[in-house]
């Protein structure tokens, strides 16, 4: 009953409110910034050498520029509805884009890490804040049988603009300094905050909300911002630190789980929570924002597979990884719309499931990866992977907001952002971390049958020592090199069977998934599509 009159209030909004300005300019402005902030968050991932060689960092220090990002977007999504409802959505949008404008700026005149990672801190919490107020927007823009096309376009900013990062900052970094990689945002944030000023504007419902005043839950806010801080950090610098072989890590596991539980009683015990978790209780909000983890979990592990996997064994450059990983983004570009157009006339469980399937089987195609393959080969992999993803991101959205009341939109908005972002560093982690454990496992197995007394193992190293000593090295050198060299291809083999094991991992992950949105309920025909998750 609570969902039809949520469908019903929202058929009858839009017959009585609509923008001044034309929806889809207003859809263009914010795909503009989505696109600026999604770039953001692996633009500067291939810069990291280059920012801690000119800043007197390590590696592993330069690393916080990253994490420090991430940490803060996390920690404002799930809170950003509530700041928007309190403030007015448009003048929070506009401070958000106005916000990581400015520190795009001190970003790239840092002079040294400390503050550049400070900057970014404040960077990732105004890109934290962007995300769930540009799908509510789109969401009141747009009736309900308009909104698949829209979010079609919006989508394929929020994935293609991550996987084109890497190689853009490459170019960059090529090409420029690593301050470029932040100087681009500040033209695109200027257009932005111009538009979004002229065309964005509130609803009234939203004005309806600000009158009421609600007393600010400081508690909920506190313990929300640091179980999710800690939660992130500990993901991002588990496996660096050996997880909970180092105090750090385990820390802030237990000041996660103990904040996780005391957040989640004040929560529920309260009038006026910053976070409604009653929302999960309505099956299709829950069972979505657990599928929405699991797409991270799948879709953010690929696209760091597929690179780090291209210049580990295959000794790919930078830049020819991500080549072959944005070339899926074309591939998006063309089928969102697609999808945007099919998401109203189908059960939209069933094109889920169908999205799961093409996943599954673009993951299963990789797991006959070996030394041999093509370059166009590799390309093939992260296209056949993300066909599937324009049938996952835009009906698994029509499922979550169908039957919600407008004024929970935000909220809707910053849960699903969050579970797919926690997803995927969740994902990120956990493939990391198998990677290093079978890597250790098949390389201990390879070296047991390399030791002296093995007829195969001798054979190969005499045959090796032979062309060092016809190369002009003594018997005790060539020796050794031949040694050398046998437990370098050792190591890559072992590498490359680890690779084998996380691929199948995540086959078995993505097909476990591909009957579950038939869990949920089926959305009533006039809900038509809503926000897509970001």
């Amino acid at each position: 009953m609570a969902a039809a009159a949520a469908t019903a209030a929202s058929a009858d909004f839009h017959k009585t409110w609509r923008p001044k300005a034309n929806p889809w300019a207003i859809a263009i402005t914010v795909t503009l910034a989505t696109f600026m902030e999604s770039l953001d968050t692996s633009i500067a991932n291939v810069a990291m050498p280059h920012i801690g060689g000119n800043l007197s960092a390590s590696v592993e220090e330069a690393t916080w520029v990253l994490t420090s990002y991430l940490v803060a977007n996390a920690m404002v999504l799930p809170i950003s509805g509530w700041i928007a409802n309190r403030i007015g959505r448009k003048r929070f949008y506009m401070s958000c884009v106005f916000l990581f404008t400015l520190t795009s700026l001190l970003c790239g005149m840092a002079l040294s890490l400390p503050m550049l990672v400070f900057f970014r801190v404040l960077q990732g919490a105004a890109g934290g804040g962007l995300q769930p107020s540009e799908q509510s927007i789109l969401a009141d823009t747009f009736p309900p049988e308009k909104r698949s096309m829209a979010f079609a376009m919006y989508g394929v900013a929020v994935v293609t603009a991550p996987v084109l990062g890497p190689t853009v900052g490459g170019w960059i970094v090529d090409n420029y300094s690593w301050r470029w990689i932040f100087f681009l945002n500040i033209p695109v944030g200027i257009i932005s905050l111009i538009l979004s000023n002229r065309l964005v504007e509130d609803p009234p419902y939203l004005a309806e909300i600000r009158k009421r005043k609600e007393g600010i839950d400081y508690w909920g806010l506190g313990l929300l911002i640091i179980s999710i801080g800690a939660v992130q950090v500990m993901l991002d610098k588990g496996q660096e630190d050996d997880w909970f072989g180092s105090r750090f890590i385990t820390t802030l596991f237990i000041v996660a789980i103990i904040g996780l539980v005391l957040f989640f009683w004040r929560e529920l015990t309260i009038e006026h929570p910053v976070l409604d978790l009653r929302l999960f209780a309505q099956r299709n909000v829950g069972m979505t924002q657990l599928v929405m983890f699991m797409v991270g979990v799948a879709l953010y592990s690929s696209t760091v597979l597929i690179p780090q996997f291209l210049q580990e064994v295959m000794g790919y450059s930078a830049r020819l990884a991500g080549m072959a990983v944005s070339s899926g983004g074309l591939v998006l570009m063309f089928l969102f719309p697609v999808a945007g157009a099919l998401a109203p006339k189908f059960d939209a469980r069933k094109l889920v499931s169908i999205g799961f399937v093409i996943t599954t089987f673009g993951l299963w195609r990789m797991t006959t990866i070996n030394q041999n393959i093509s370059f166009g080969h590799a390309v093939s992999w992260r296209v056949y992977i993300v066909l599937g993803l324009p049938f996952l991101f835009i009906p698994i959205n029509t499922l979550c907001y169908s039957g919600i009341p407008q004024e929970k939109y935000n909220e809707v908005s910053g849960l699903t952002a969050l579970m797919r972002n926690l997803g995927g560093s969740v994902g990120i982690s956990f493939i990391t971390t198998l990677l290093a454990r079978q890597s250790q496992r098949h390389l201990a197995l390879l070296m047991h049958n390399t030791a002296p007394g093995n007829p195969a193992y001798e054979d190969m190293r005499n045959g090796l020592a032979g062309a060092w000593r016809h190369l002009g090295s003594s018997m005790p050198d060539a020796t050794y090199h031949a040694g050398a060299q046998i437990y370098g291809m050792a190591q890559l083999q072992a590498r490359l069977l680890a690779y084998v094991d996380v691929i199948w991992v995540m086959v078995f992950v993505t097909a476990v998934l591909v009957p579950l949105p038939f869990l949920m309920n089926r959305p009533k025909k006039l809900a038509g599509s809503a926000p897509m998750g970001h």
